[in-house]
């Protein structure tokens, strides 16, 4: 509701939120509560047309704050305000899946990807004119891309096909060999096939499956988590473009296996653009038995699936958080046990699931566990998609075995003279040369699938500061840990790179760090630390630099510097020597 009164009116006003607080009989504060809490939801008038434009690392480091100034230079407005003229409205935006192709904005629901100064002014000056937005992509995409449902210039950047998810499948097959098995069989087969959650916490499917099939409560669900909004990651975009009657089999099986006969697909605003092609794939779906009554000529095996989006917030990629979401409400993590396979959506046993995960089981029911577990590692079964950006040649969407090591895909991406690599997405590990020799697994190195590159010459801690502005922004503000935590431990960090710190402060930063972690409520808490953290790890030389020559003790007040505006004002000097109170 609230999405709807935002696309109508510009705005959820002051007595539109009255209104519907009457209407579903809740305070205005539960209703305040849902509008301030996400990105893409304004309780003041936007422009006619709503910029955002994307802040990730690998964006700056292509060329956003060129894009950015022609931005505001064009629309005649600061980033976070309106243009006097009401046309245009500008706001900065966490990584918005497009990390293959920066920099990238989202306008008015329109993707623009490869932005320069120069396409900024074309933009601009078009919808002035009066040009529909649409009419403003030049080129579309490759593959489904360049369907009329979905007319976006976003390129796939499949690099490489790999055996499991991008190879052939026949469509249905997966439906019609779950209806020739009982739901214990297909269980007993994706344990079998050691299939573990690809969203980067691993858990064993299987056995996530069997939980919620044992709960006596009925209904039961299914949800498939395409919010994937960690930054650097853009696989899921890829499957949901090109594998999307995979994916809803695979949700179909899950669904048959669990005893569950609703099916929730959650997506990300950020990927609103997919919504019409999802929408008609599954109207297809259903046309031909596979989604709906009776799945396969199966008596009983019914399945349906609806697509709810979210509205901008990273917290709900976090299973409990998505939940909450789904049922319209705050995107806060829940507390737990119980655990969503015995109260999730509406309080009823849930099986939440990774895009990637539900094709992978799909894929498992046709060809078997051993064909699955062929592929991998002993641990770590199967392939992984990998979303490969930042300073490679060849950046994209790999599909390759667990058990590559990071030296592997430095070759296989182009990657020359590279000085670190962030896997797992700010939430992962920054690895040093001296790292590159270890393997992409869940006994080595996991990830949900964000590999970002960074070469020679990179500031590291310019890629530190982004990452911790980042938690800082996402946090829910639930618990003190995290929501003050990571402004102190930013602060902190600030003072080592600013060439203030000490020993002591570096001391500071791990113990706070690992209080973070220890202390949050959920994933987001428990693992933003780590931008700092690891790096103290693996990159400890960047640090000594940085306080080397200090004494024990250095203020975090820059006296001379915050005099440094008075002095020029005053046409004075302080020649090399001479302190403040001579």
């Amino acid at each position: 509701m609230i999405r709807d009164i935002q696309e109508e009116q510009g705005c959820v006003s002051v007595s539109a939120v009255s209104g519907l607080a009457r209407h579903m009989n809740m305070s205005a504060a539960d209703i305040e509560g849902v509008l301030s809490f996400y990105h893409f939801f304004s309780k003041s008038p936007l422009g006619k047309y709503a910029v955002y434009l994307n802040t990730n690392i690998i964006s700056h480091f292509q060329g956003r704050a060129a894009v950015a100034k022609a931005f505001e230079r064009e629309a005649g407005c600061a980033f976070g305000g309106t243009s006097a003229d009401g046309v245009f409205s500008l706001f900065e935006t966490s990584c918005v899946g497009m990390n293959d192709q920066e920099p990238a904005a989202i306008i008015n629901g329109v993707v623009f990807t490869r932005l320069t100064e120069g396409r900024v002014k074309d933009i601009v000056d078009g919808l002035r004119s009066g040009r529909d937005v649409h009419d403003l992509v030049k080129e579309y995409g490759d593959g489904a891309n360049q369907t009329e449902l979905v007319r976006a210039m976003v390129v796939n950047n499949i690099r490489k096909r790999g055996p499991v998810l991008f190879s052939p499948h026949e469509p249905g097959s997966a439906v019609r060999k779950a209806a020739a098995l009982k739901p214990e069989e297909i269980i007993d087969q994706i344990k079998k096939s050691n299939l573990l959650g690809r969203g980067g916490a691993g858990f064993p499917t299987g056995l996530k499956w069997e939980f919620c099939r044992k709960e006596t409560r009925c209904p039961r669900y299914i949800i498939c988590n395409a919010d994937e909004g960690e930054p650097g990651t853009f696989k899921d975009r890829v499957i949901l473009t090109e594998l999307p009657r995979l994916l809803f089999e695979g949700m179909a099986v899950a669904g048959y296996a669990a005893g569950a006969r609703e099916g929730i697909l959650y997506l990300r605003q950020e990927y609103a653009y997919l919504r019409g092609h999802l929408e008609n794939v599954l109207t297809e779906m259903r046309k031909g038995k596979l989604l709906g009554k009776d799945i396969a000529g199966l008596k009983g095996f019914d399945f349906d699936v609806v697509i709810k989006l979210g509205a901008g917030a990273y917290i709900c990629g976090e299973e409990s958080a998505l939940i909450e979401s789904a049922e319209g409400k705050r995107g806060e993590p829940r507390d737990r046990p119980p655990f969503p396979v015995q109260t999730g959506f509406l309080n009823q046993p849930t099986v939440v699931n990774n895009v990637e995960t539900l094709c992978a089981a799909a894929r498992i029911l046709v060809n078997g566990a051993d064909w699955f577990r062929s592929f991998g590692t002993p641990r770590s079964a199967g392939t992984k998609l990998l979303s490969v950006s930042g300073d490679c040649a060849k950046p994209g969407v790999y599909e390759v075995e667990f058990g590559l090591t990071v030296q592997d895909l430095l070759d296989m991406s182009g990657a020359e003279d590279t000085s670190a690599v962030q896997v797992g997405g700010p939430s992962g590990s920054c690895i040093g040369p001296g790292a590159f020799g270890r393997k992409i697994c869940f006994s080595d190195l996991p990830t949900g699938g964000s590999i970002m590159i960074f070469g020679a010459g990179r500031d590291i801690f310019e890629i530190i500061r982004n990452f911790m502005d980042f938690f800082i922004e996402e946090s829910c503000g639930w618990c003190v840990p995290c929501r003050a935590g990571n402004v102190l431990l930013k602060g902190k960090l600030e003072k080592v790179a600013r060439g203030r710190g000490t020993s002591r402060d570096l001391e500071d930063l791990e113990a706070w760090g690992k209080i973070i972690k220890c202390m949050s409520r959920c994933g987001l808490g428990q693992t933003s630390p780590n931008p700092v953290l690891t790096t103290l790890q693996n990159f400890p030389e960047i640090y000594r630099e940085k306080i080397r020559g200090n004494p024990d003790f250095v203020p975090d007040f820059d006296l001379t510097a915050a005099m440094d505006a008075g002095r020029r004002a005053a046409g004075r000097r302080i020649e090399p020597g001479e302190t403040h109170h001579d």
